[in-house]
C-alpha cells in the first residue's frame, strides 16, 4: 500500500511541474492536437497518388497547417491544399509550395 502511494506521489510530483511549465493542460492539448493534425495531413498526402508528398514539409500551429516544398504542377499543389483542408481540426492552410521539378 505504501509503495503504491509513493509511486502515485512521484508521478504527481513530476506531472504537475511539467504542466505548469507548458502553460497548463490547454497548451499541452494544443501541441498534441497540432502534432496529430500534422501526422494526419502527411498521411493523407502520402496516401494520395496525385501528390509527391516526399517533397512537401508540413507543420501545424494552432490548427493552421503550413506546407512548404516543391510540387510538379499547379493541379498537384491544389490537390495537396485540398487534402490538408479535409483533415479534421484544420483551421487554415498556408501553402508555400513552389511549382517546379
Amino acid at each position: 500500500m505504501t509503495r503504491r502511494i509513493n509511486a502515485a506521489s512521484v508521478v504527481f510530483a513530476l506531472v504537475v511541474p511539467l504542466l505548469a511549465a507548458c502553460g497548463g493542460g490547454r497548451a499541452v492539448a494544443s501541441t498534441i492536437d497540432d502534432a496529430s493534425i500534422t501526422a494526419q495531413v502527411k498521411t493523407a498526402l502520402l496516401n494520395d497518388t496525385q501528390v509527391n508528398a516526399t517533397k512537401i514539409d508540413v507543420t501545424t500551429s494552432n490548427g493552421v497547417v503550413t506546407m512548404s516544398g516543391t510540387v510538379r504542377s499547379k493541379p498537384e499543389q491544389e490537390r495537396a491544399i485540398q487534402l490538408a483542408r479535409q483533415v479534421n481540426g484544420v483551421r487554415d492552410v498556408k501553402a508555400n509550395l513552389t511549382v517546379g521539378s
